[in-house]
């Protein structure tokens, strides 16, 4: 399917790794200009990333400042922007016991870039009539202990993707939202090997996502993630779509291997 983004311009926080990184090197292969907006440069880039269309912007998100100046240098060399993607953010377990202070740095760090990004993007989004896609995370549905800042993070995320929905549809840009659970990235193939037995412990979470009782891949988020973006889905607006396998919201029976085990809890 053609999906329409040749020489779109496309802004992708933390997009030089894992999902963002995917998300980079879908819209270069459809023929879009990145920006790449990031406090580290890509290890490898696509070979579709040549100067003339990616810009890769080093800064910290954190600060307001750095969402003003990406804007600024997208515009300064690609002249719009039709695309915006916020992508960037850490799960840094800011639980109930770290205090005030560090759940305020949490939100700095996870949810403020968002807004800061899709504010200064606005005015140029409204005159091409784009689209915003915010990446999620099923902790804001699901909880996951220890990471109150996170989770309150996606889950003004969501909120926030309705509430821009609304705002923006007068003038014709569209914001959805991706939301992944568990999905094989770097970062988590790492986290994996520091257990004492890596293979069990992935087997044990495959084991719970019903379709195919696999991790979600990086490639699946990203196909999402830029079909919303195109104009091939020009009349969905305020969606909250999970790319998952199921894992968040399917029947619990569904993550046992026979329904069996739950005994007369399956009937």
């Amino acid at each position: 399917m053609h999906l329409g983004l040749h020489n779109k311009v496309a802004i992708v926080t933390g997009g030089s790794k894992g999902i963002g990184l995917g998300i980079v090197s879908l819209l270069l292969a459809e023929g879009a200009n990145v920006v790449n907006v990031s406090r580290s440069p890509a290890d490898a880039l696509p070979a579709t990333a040549t100067p003339d269309r990616y810009l890769f912007v080093q800064g910290d998100l954190s600060s307001t400042e750095t969402c003003s100046i990406a804007v600024q240098q997208t515009v300064a060399q690609f002249h719009g922007i039709d695309i915006l993607v916020n992508n960037a953010g850490v799960n840094d377990g800011v639980g109930l016991a770290a205090g005030p202070v560090a759940f305020q740095q949490s939100l700095q760090r996870n949810l403020l870039h968002y807004y800061a990004m899709a504010h200064y993007s606005m005015d140029f989004l409204k005159r091409s009539r784009g689209s915003i896609i915010n990446i999620g995370s099923k902790v804001c549905e699901t909880g996951q202990g220890g990471t109150s800042g996170y989770a309150a993070s996606k889950g003004a995320i969501n909120a926030l993707t309705r509430e821009w929905a609304v705002e923006l549809a007068p003038a014709g840009v569209r914001v959805n939202a991706v939301l992944p659970a568990e999905t094989w990235t770097p970062l988590y193939e790492r986290c994996l090997a520091e257990m004492p037995d890596p293979a069990a412990a992935r087997a044990a979470i495959e084991r719970l996502i019903p379709l195919g009782r696999r991790f979600t891949t990086i490639e699946e988020l990203a196909a999402m993630a830029v079909f919303l973006a195109s104009p091939v889905s020009s009349h969905t607006t305020g969606q909250i779509i999970f790319v998952d396998g199921g894992y968040t919201h399917l029947d619990r029976k569904c993550t046992v291997d026979t329904v069996a085990e739950f005994g007369a809890a399956a009937t």
